[in-house]
């Protein structure tokens, strides 16, 4: 009986010390392949960097999902992206990252509606997230729901009073709205900010 617990003792601490020496291994492998990735992209070689990433492939490991997300997106495949960014966002629901780096793949293919909610879900996170509301303002005024790119830009402008292209679309946009005295400050505001700006140029000749 003795011989035995001492020989069960004997394989439980191999056993750990393999778990241990494996756990390690596959840490090394996954490194080695993120570094190689990088380097892959560095050159263009977004194919080549995409598949060693491939090769440690773990559904249920974010970093891996993240990454592979946005290198499908590089390599121009666009559904793998979408699974990928899809499954991260699964594995970390209140994650920014994953929500705007499947807007590339989404833009990419067109699938505006779709691109219109991911936004919205930043914004429900992080209302202030500037690239979605300049994003969000830019489809709708596309679209010329001028007062929903209104309501994205004012914010963006609110929270950032001089940056360019947020004082520019929402002097295009009030402009397109008849708020004539509105735009026209605002596209005077753009040139203290850009005095060649063309865009704010030419929309203050549309109002001579």
């Amino acid at each position: 009986m003795e011989f035995m617990r001492k020989l069960i003792f004997i394989f439980v601490v191999w056993f750990l010390f393999m778990g241990v020496d494996i756990a390690y291994a596959q840490k090394e492998e996954i490194q080695a392949s993120f570094v190689a990735s990088y380097q892959f992209e560095s050159d263009g070689e977004y194919f080549a960097a995409l598949n060693v990433m491939k090769t440690i492939y773990v559904e249920d490991v974010y970093e891996i999902n993240l990454r592979l997300g946005w290198l499908a997106y590089l390599s121009g495949h666009l559904n793998e992206s979408v699974s990928y960014y899809n499954r991260a966002i699964m594995l970390k629901s209140f994650s920014i990252e994953p929500k705007l780096g499947i807007t590339y793949p989404l833009s990419s293919m067109g699938n505006w509606d779709a691109l219109v909610g991911k936004y919205e879900d930043i914004l429900s996170i992080a209302p202030a997230n500037t690239k979605a509301l300049y994003s969000l303002g830019l489809i709708y005024y596309n679209r010329r729901d001028y007062e929903l790119a209104e309501q994205n830009f004012k914010k963006l402008v609110n929270l950032f009073p001089f940056d360019y292209d947020g004082l520019l679309m929402l002097a295009w946009t009030n402009l397109q709205m008849k708020k004539y005295r509105e735009a026209k400050v605002l596209f005077q505001k753009t040139l203290l900010n850009d005095p060649e700006s063309e865009s704010a140029k030419e929309g203050l000749k549309l109002m001579d």
